[in-house]
């Protein structure tokens, strides 16, 4: 095939140094180079953002490469294809031809391929008397066969960059696991740690993550996420290592005792010896020396039914809706947005909403939800209040109704609602706790 070369393009389009250099390239390419049009489409196909080609673009170059009868572009029949903006409109999916023009443009930019724009402007093939090809207007595909190499080699990069970030994404998601769970053992076994402190440090770090994290994101939070790992983990050995047999003894007869197959157990607000079996700390009214015991969102819930009938679609998924809930239970509670936020500052966001839920549960024993909201706050601020007792008094009550139906005396309705001075765990809610306390999540 005999080509004078066009170099420059019709009508008002200027040139360009890069096309102008790609031009170059074309005509100084080796006599025997060849490649697989396909496997090069691929590799182009890989590396479209890096090479800056679009979708679109590359749906405009797959119709091109079609329109080429041989399977291989080779440097020594200069790849042309002149199809029509109907036809090429045609094979890249009924493109509108204003789009069509657009994303040949960035085809051209991107060095993929070159126009070889007749006087005209018109795309077509001038043949010899004998039929044979003398002159062609098109598309030029010899970019392509020039910067195959390239082209596959940034190809490899861009998918070495993605399995590296699968890597790193796998490496977030199991140092993730590890340490909520360590952390939820280091409160469920009460390991001497202020593991609300820990766990702050946790979404602290987590809350850095955004939407759609790039690679340099995630290895920062993971080197982040190791150090936490790793101080964890020492105060978890660590507190194994000082556990000794009469230790690990007195804890086994502690899961016996809570086992029993006893109808109730019950636990008096007076009686000292009792208090001082479940806790010393609890001698000194102190709830400030006990360890922090995360309630799980099943228990809350399963105590407090009320508050899933206020979520929309009526059901409670993960904390985040629990709290978006407990703030609309808050407004119907007519508690004012000032107790709210002392509440929220002594106890935190979520013992604060859990209280909430609790007083809803039993707000037609309380008189005034706002005031009974601070009582509980201030005592919580002086250590002498805790969500656990609460939520415990509330399944007692609706697990076991012969017990309690809800409705405490007069005279306890606007200073104990939720039972906190009389606590009755039966057989079947200390099922429920041993379960969620020591089953793994």
């Amino acid at each position: 095939m005999q080509t004078l070369i066009a170099a420059t393009p019709f009508g008002r389009r200027s040139m360009t140094l890069g096309q102008f250099s790609r031009l170059n390239e074309a005509a100084d390419l080796p006599g025997g180079l060849t490649v697989d049009k396909w496997t090069v489409f691929r590799s182009v196909r890989i590396a479209k953002e890096a090479i800056g080609a679009t979708d679109r673009a590359l749906a405009i170059l797959n119709a091109l490469l079609s329109f080429y009868p041989d399977a291989e572009l080779s440097s020594k029949n200069r790849p042309i294809v002149w199809p029509s903006n109907k036809s090429l409109t045609t094979r890249a999916n009924g493109m509108p031809p204003s789009t069509l023009r657009r994303h040949l443009s960035v085809l051209v930019q991107c060095g993929l391929i070159v126009r070889r724009d007749s006087p005209n402007g018109k795309r077509f093939a001038r043949k010899s008397a004998s039929g044979d090809v003398e002159q062609v207007y098109g598309f030029d595909l010899s970019p392509l066969v020039a910067r195959a190499d390239e082209l596959h080699a940034m190809a490899e990069d861009v998918e070495s960059e993605k399995r590296a970030f699968k890597v790193s994404r796998e490496r977030l998601t199991l140092l993730r696991r590890d340490i909520v769970k360590m952390i939820d053992l280091g409160v469920q076994e009460r390991a001497p740690a202020n593991w609300s402190e820990v766990s702050k440090h946790y979404q602290d770090i987590i809350g850095r993550l955004p939407r759609t994290p790039s690679k340099t994101v995630v290895d920062a939070v993971c080197k982040e996420l190791e150090e936490l790992w790793t101080e964890v983990h020492e105060l978890l050995e660590t507190f194994v290592n000082t556990q000794n047999p009469d230790g690990n003894e007195s804890h086994n007869e502690r899961h016996i005792q809570d086992s029993s197959p006893d109808p109730h157990i019950e636990i008096e607000h007076g009686s000292e010896n009792k208090r001082r079996e479940i806790d010393p700390a609890m001698t000194n009214g102190n709830l400030l020396n006990l360890p922090e015991r995360q309630l799980p969102l099943g228990i809350v819930l399963d105590a407090c039914p009320a508050l899933i009938d206020l979520m929309p679609a009526g059901a409670v998924r993960s904390w985040k809706d629990f709290l978006a809930t407990a703030q609309t239970a808050r407004s119907m509670l007519d508690i004012s947005p000032s107790a709210w936020r002392d509440a929220v500052d002594v106890m935190g966001d979520v013992q604060a909403a859990i209280t909430v839920s609790a007083i809803l549960q039993r707000s037609h024993l309380i008189v005034s939800a706002g005031g009974y909201l601070r009582t509980l706050t201030e005592k919580a601020r002086l250590g002498q209040f805790s969500t656990w007792p609460m939520i415990m008094a509330l399944l007692r009550a609706k697990h076991d109704p012969n017990k309690g139906d809800g409705r405490p005396a007069a005279a306890s309705t606007s200073d104990n609602p939720a039972g906190e001075s009389d606590i009755e765990l039966s057989r079947e809610l200390m099922r429920q706790l041993t379960r969620s306390r020591h089953e793994p999540r």
